[in-house]
């Protein structure tokens, strides 16, 4: 499940335990999510949509990397190779 989902599954049930009528209803889960979503903040948690975007940051540098220690290696060898027929 995730965050969003729980935390308005959470505010649902809570808002369920007060049947007052379906203003109140809203409001109680308005301010639960708003709750929830502050202590969520303060344990440095980060949303999926910004993992997901981390995640693809990291795929695209670690394919720039792997594409990078391929051309050094091609390089090397190269140099190595025109070391090798100078001598």
């Amino acid at each position: 499940m995730t965050k969003p989902d729980f935390m308005a599954q959470l505010a649902q049930q809570a808002s369920k335990l007060i049947n007052n009528g379906p203003e109140i209803q809203h409001d109680i889960e308005e301010k639960v999510q708003v709750l929830l979503q502050g202590g969520f903040s303060r344990l440095n948690m980060v949303s999926r949509d910004e993992f997901d975007a981390q995640v693809a940051v990291l795929n695209r540098t670690r394919s720039k990397l792997e594409a990078l220690e391929k051309q050094l290696a091609e390089l090397s060898q190269q140099l190595e190779s025109q070391t090798t027929d100078n001598h």
